[in-house]
C-alpha cells in the first residue's frame, strides 16, 4: 500500500515540443528570426557544427517564442491539472533551450520546476533521449517517475520511467512504448492519412489559382488559341510555385495567423502540420514547376517564374511592411502573371492590357488592405500586425481602391475606341456595354468592403459571390459576342 502511494505521488514530468506544445519551438524560434532577420540564417547554420546545444543556446540569445503565441495540447493541459489536484509535482523538461523551455512554463503557470538545454542543467549536453532519461534518473531514481512524451527519442525516457504516457502517437510508437514499458497510458488519437492529406491540401489552398487564369488573358485578347497547351502547362507551373510561396508566407507570419479570427485555423498556424515541412515542400513544388518550365516552356517563361518568386519572398520577408509600396508589390504579383502567360505563348502583350492590369489590381490590392484595416476596427484592434497602415489610414485607402478602379474602367473605355479593337473584334461597339458592368462591380466589392463582408482577398471572394459571377459571366459574353456579331 506504501509503495503504491508513493508511485501515486510519483512527480510527472512533461515534454515540451511536440507533447505541451503543438509545435516545435526551435522550428518555430528559427523561422520567426528569419523572418526579422534573413541574412541570419547562415550564421546559425554555421553553428550546428559546433552541435544543437550550442546551436539552441545561440538562437535562444536573439528569438524566445512567448508561450501565448503557441497552440496547447488540452489533453495534456488536463493531465498535468489532475497530477496537480492529486498533490503531485509537476516537471517540464525539454531538450529546447532552458530560457525557451522557462518562457513556455511562465505563461502555463502549471509547473513546479523547469529543465531545459544548458551548461546548468546537464553539462551543456542537449536533454534529450538518452541524455534525458540519464538526467531523470539521476534527479528522481529509476521507475520513481512519470514521463508524457510524443517522439520515438522518448523511447530511453519511457524505459526509465514508472509510467509511460503518450501523445498523439501513431500505431508504430504506440507499439514501441508498449515494448519498453508495461504501465503505458495513451492521450490522444493518432491522425489518419486522410486528415493528414487534407491539411497538406489546405495548406497548398488549391482555390487561390483561380488567380492563375489571368495567365490565359493574353491568349484571349489575341484571340489566339494556337498556344493553349504551352498555356495549360504555365497555369501548372505558376499554381505550384504559387502555392510554394503561400506555404513560405504561412511559416513565416505564424504570430499575426495565430491572433487572426480565422488565419489561426490556417494548417500550419493551427499546428497542424509541422512548420518546417513549409520549407522543405517550397522547395519540392517550385523545384518541379521550374523543371516543367525548363523543360516544355520558352526559357523567358522560366525568367519570370524566378521573378515572381523573388518578388514574392521579398514581399513576404521586407515589402509587406512597407507603406504603398506592398499595395503596388501585390498589383505587380497579378500583372506578372499576364507577363507569364505572354511568355508561354509567344503573344505580345498588348501596353493597353498591362495599362488596364496596372490600375485594376491596385485598386483590388488596396481593398485587400482596406478589408484587413475594417476586419481590424471590427475587432478594436488599433494597428495591423506586420503592416505599416493605421486605422485612421481607412479613407485613404478606400479613396485608392475606387479611384484605381475607376480608371482602369476608363482605359478600357479608351481601349474601346483604339484600331486594334477594330481589327480584332467583329463588333467592338459592343465592348462598351462592359463598362457599367465593371463600374457595378468595382463599386459593389468596395461597399462590400466598407460594410466588413469583404475576406482577406477580393479575387476569392468575388469567385465566391454570385453578383460578381453575374458580372463575370456578363463580361464574358460581351466579349465573345463582340468577336462573334457582325451587324
Amino acid at each position: 500500500m506504501q509503495d503504491q502511494q508513493r508511485i501515486d505521488k510519483s512527480p510527472l514530468v512533461v515534454d515540451m515540443d511536440g507533447t505541451l506544445v503543438r509545435s516545435d519551438t526551435l522550428h518555430e524560434a528559427l523561422l520567426a528570426h528569419f523572418a526579422d532577420r534573413p541574412q541570419a540564417v547562415f550564421r546559425f547554420l554555421g553553428l550546428l557544427a559546433q552541435g544543437k546545444a550550442r546551436f539552441k543556446n545561440a538562437l535562444a540569445d536573439e528569438c524566445i517564442i512567448q508561450g501565448g503565441e503557441l497552440p496547447l495540447n488540452q489533453d495534456v493541459l488536463e493531465k498535468i491539472k489532475q497530477a496537480r489536484q492529486a498533490g503531485r509535482k509537476i516537471i517540464l523538461v525539454s531538450a529546447a533551450d532552458q530560457r525557451q523551455a522557462e518562457a513556455i512554463a511562465d505563461s502555463v503557470e502549471l509547473f513546479d520546476e523547469v529543465y531545459g538545454t544548458s551548461e546548468q542543467t546537464n553539462s551543456g549536453k542537449n536533454l534529450s533521449g538518452q541524455s534525458k532519461a540519464e538526467f531523470l534518473v539521476k534527479l528522481f531514481g529509476e521507475g520513481q517517475f512519470d514521463y508524457v512524451g510524443d517522439s520515438h527519442v522518448d523511447l530511453p525516457v519511457w524505459q526509465a520511467a514508472n509510467k509511460t504516457i503518450t501523445v498523439d502517437a501513431s500505431h508504430k510508437l504506440r507499439r514501441a512504448a508498449e515494448g519498453v514499458s508495461e504501465n503505458v497510458e495513451h492521450l490522444g488519437r493518432p491522425r489518419s492519412k486522410v486528415s493528414q492529406f487534407r491539411h497538406y491540401l489546405r495548406a497548398l489552398r488549391p482555390h487561390q489559382w483561380v488567380k492563375n487564369i489571368l495567365i490565359f488573358l493574353p491568349m484571349l485578347a489575341a484571340h489566339d488559341f494556337s498556344k493553349i497547351g504551352d498555356a495549360l502547362l504555365a497555369f501548372v507551373a505558376f499554381s505550384m510555385t504559387a502555392s510554394a510561396i503561400y506555404l513560405v508566407n504561412d511559416v513565416l507570419d505564424l504570430s499575426a495567423d495565430r491572433a487572426h479570427p480565422r488565419k489561426c485555423k490556417r494548417p500550419f498556424a493551427a499546428c497542424d502540420i509541422p512548420v518546417m515541412h513549409g520549407p522543405i515542400l517550397f522547395f519540392g513544388l517550385f523545384g518541379f514547376a521550374l523543371l516543367i518550365s525548363l523543360l516544355f516552356l520558352p526559357l523567358i517563361f522560366s525568367g519570370v517564374l524566378l521573378i515572381y518568386v523573388a518578388t514574392t519572398v521579398a514581399y513576404s520577408l521586407v515589402l509587406k511592411r512597407k507603406l504603398i509600396v506592398d499595395v503596388w508589390t501585390l498589383a505587380a504579383l497579378y500583372t506578372i502573371r499576364l507577363v507569364a502567360g505572354a511568355a508561354a505563348t509567344g503573344i505580345s502583350l498588348s501596353p493597353w492590357l498591362l495599362g488596364f492590369s496596372m490600375f485594376l489590381f491596385f485598386g483590388l490590392a488596396a481593398i485587400k488592405r482596406q478589408a484587413e484595416l475594417t476586419d481590424q476596427i471590427r475587432r478594436n484592434v488599433p494597428d495591423t500586425a506586420g503592416r505599416a497602415y493605421r486605422t485612421s489610414d481607412l479613407p485613404v485607402l478606400q479613396m485608392m481602391a475606387l479611384s484605381a478602379g475607376y480608371t482602369a474602367v476608363l482605359l478600357f473605355a479608351l481601349y474601346t475606341n483604339s484600331a486594334v479593337v477594330s481589327e480584332t473584334y467583329a463588333m467592338p461597339s459592343l465592348l462598351w456595354s462592359v463598362c457599367p458592368v465593371l463600374l457595378y462591380w468595382i463599386t459593389r466589392i468596395a461597399i462590400m468592403t466598407h460594410r466588413g463582408y469583404m475576406t482577406d482577398d477580393p479575387i476569392i471572394f468575388s469567385a465566391k459571390d454570385w453578383q460578381s459571377q453575374i458580372c463575370g459571366l456578363l463580361m464574358a459574353g460581351l466579349f465573345v459576342g463582340a468577336s462573334v456579331l457582325n451587324w
